[in-house]
């Protein structure tokens, strides 16, 4: 049994732990598993110590231990796990595909010169919810996308908006629903060619829905969570699966 997590350590507690809890080098110090949670919860509401414990399991993490069995992080393996939590959320990859990454040195660093990167390619975490609502004109100006495509988009069920005609609002899923159909069209895409993927959509939820339907309608807190946790998974493993099968047709078509 683990022993209990000790509470962040500071250079002048470091002596009592043993030569293997030194601080690192720059004043930075050694964090406890209670430590990194608080750390990372406001990325990533979700976090938890036992969770933190599975990916040590899985052996993505490998922290150190002091003599008396606690586990210390450096900046390393925090960076690490910000990483492992990121692919997770926003790349849906499955822990097998996530080892691979790491093992070939991909790390997750925001890249912030760029305005656009926060958005291009990202994908929404299934348990945080979205962003409040804005008005059309603001998403418009947002997006840089033209109203008319918001219009056609609603047309053909790929954004829904809430509220009333005459002051509709659109939360944070559906303005990058906006924002890449407003990308594609720059390519010749037109909002009624990307019904394909509203009606894949419906397809694959509908099946999940299947799988995990009452499992997610329990008035059980944990059998709840436990269920959401697997929908995050086969969500996982539903788009590494599109995106393989996907690349698997490109390649035919570029006579790969």
């Amino acid at each position: 049994m683990d022993a209990p997590e000790a509470p962040a350590l500071s250079t002048s507690a470091t002596p009592e732990l043993g030569a293997d809890a030194q601080p690192f080098p720059g004043r930075r110090k050694a964090l406890t598993i209670g430590a990194v949670c608080k750390l990372l919860e406001a990325e990533f509401p979700d976090i938890s110590i036992s969770k933190i414990r599975y990916l040590e399991d899985q052996k993505l993490l490998a922290p150190r231990r002091t003599q008396g069995g606690y586990r210390l992080y450096s900046p390393t393996d925090v960076g690490r796990l910000r990483t492992i939590l990121r692919l997770q959320r926003d790349e849906f990859l499955p822990l097998r595909v996530i080892r691979q990454e790491l093992a070939s040195g991909r790390t997750d660093t925001p890249a912030v010169d760029e305005p656009d990167a926060e958005h291009r390619g990202r994908r929404v975490s299934l348990t945080r919810p979205p962003e409040p609502g804005r008005p059309l004109p603001e998403m418009v100006e947002g997006t840089g996308a033209d109203e008319r495509l918001v219009r056609e988009l609603e047309d053909y069920g790929l954004v829904r908006g809430h509220g009333k005609a005459t002051a509709r609002t659109y939360d944070s899923i559906e303005r990058e629903i906006v924002r890449a159909a407003s990308e594609l069209t720059r390519y010749g895409v037109a909002a009624r060619n990307l019904r394909v993927f509203r009606t894949s959509a419906d397809r694959e939820a509908a099946l999940l829905e299947q799988i995990l339907g009452p499992a997610l309608r329990s008035r059980n807190r944990e059998r709840r969570k436990e269920a959401i946790e697997t929908l995050e998974s086969l969500a996982a493993l539903v788009t590494h699966l599109k995106h393989l099968l996907l690349v698997q047709d490109l390649r035919r078509l570029i006579g790969e």
